[in-house]
């Protein structure tokens, strides 16, 4: 029997309803964080800052007596139009006119202002609060405490998670340099493969208590900061303006092709380990490829979403290496931006 010519029509008409209009939840979500009750959080079901709650007042008082010299060091790096970025993100600053403009009046007082396009808390130096990542979910996009996207989500930010919460304390507690390349003895730790556990790209537990060992200071405690010095921050160093536009653009494709960190393993260790936020000298923190290519920053999941634990990127511990200064007061708050993913930053050691 021949079958009309329209049959095939509204047959092609169904199978592209069904490709483009099937909900994506049920093709891809992951139900890990209902199967495993990741909410509510240990700090109650209405916490919206997380890991950030471990610091009390008797940890910030601890924390001072590490300031031994009075020195200070930024560990933020500069923003500028031409930095290394992830994807397709970027930061342009211009400066429209020059001067911008001209008051009235006998003394003549002219000004400059800035205009700034960027994802402003993901590029650069960046922190990366409670409503940056999430999981999709049969039931929606689960992020921290059980907050589903499409219930505090808008397109002019977040009803909950913004990083206005977080930035209302602040974080003025410990901070641990793990100088990981320095403890395997080599300037800089390899990108991983993603296709061996024991790649020496991925950031082991013995490396980490390796590292407390040889720098002769206290383990991790509870609501301290942990950073890592992997060495892979070099492609992005403080060289960077005496390159040419070539070798800038080299070390922006090496530098964004991936990156040496903790695999999914040591991050559950250093959440039970109740830390108040993780960073790095890499864009991600963790390692990317980790020890399942098929489980993408794996890490950002385990910290962010499952145990509020924020991270702060691209830091510059030059200084802090040098002088070889491993603990010290940390400080830093993001900006009070309401509805806020991120923000950009410049975090202060204090020794």
């Amino acid at each position: 029997m021949k079958i009309p010519r329209y049959f095939h029509l509204i047959g092609l008409i169904f199978l592209t309803l069904l490709l483009f209009c099937w909900p994506s939840t049920v093709a891809i979500a992951n139900d890990t964080p209902l199967q495993k009750k990741w909410a509510p959080s240990v700090f109650g079901s209405e916490d919206q800052v997380g890991s950030i709650n471990w610091i009390k007042p008797q940890k910030v008082l601890n924390s001072l007596k590490l300031v031994k010299q009075g020195k200070v060091v930024s560990l933020g790096k500069v923003y500028q139009n031409d930095i290394p970025a992830f994807g397709q993100r970027n930061w342009k600053l211009i400066i429209p006119g020059l001067p911008t403009g001209k008051l009235e009046g006998n003394n003549d007082l002219v000004y400059n202002d800035e205009y700034v396009m960027a994802e402003i808390g993901q590029i650069g130096t960046q922190f990366d609060g409670l409503g940056h990542i999430g999981v999709r979910t049969s039931k929606g996009d689960f992020f921290y405490n059980g907050n589903y996207l499409e219930e505090f989500g808008t397109a002019y930010g977040l009803k909950r998670l913004g990083v206005e919460q977080i930035a209302a304390s602040g974080y003025v507690t410990r901070g641990v340099l793990l100088d990981i390349a320095g403890y395997r003895g080599v300037d800089r730790l390899p990108i991983p493969s993603g296709s061996d556990k024991n790649d020496p790209g991925l950031i082991s537990i013995s490396d980490i208590r390796g590292a407390l060992s040889k720098e002769k200071i206290a383990p991790l405690r509870k609501g301290d900061v942990v950073i890592f010095h992997t060495g892979h921050g070099k492609y992005w160093g403080d060289d960077w303006d005496s390159l040419s536009e070539e070798q800038k653009a080299e070390n922006r494709r090496i530098f964004n092709s991936g990156e040496p960190g903790p695999g999914i393993t040591t991050c559950r260790y250093l959440s039970r380990s109740q830390i108040a936020m993780v960073g790095s000298d890499t864009w991600g923190v963790e390692a990317i490829p980790g020890e399942d290519p098929h489980r993408m920053v794996d890490c950002h999941l385990e910290w962010i979403v499952k145990n509020g634990i924020t991270l702060i990127e691209n830091l510059d511990v030059s200084q802090l290496l040098e002088e070889q200064v491993y603990e010290f007061l940390f400080v830093f708050a993001p900006l009070k931006i309401k509805g806020a993913t991120g923000s950009p930053a410049n975090p202060l050691a204090i020794y």
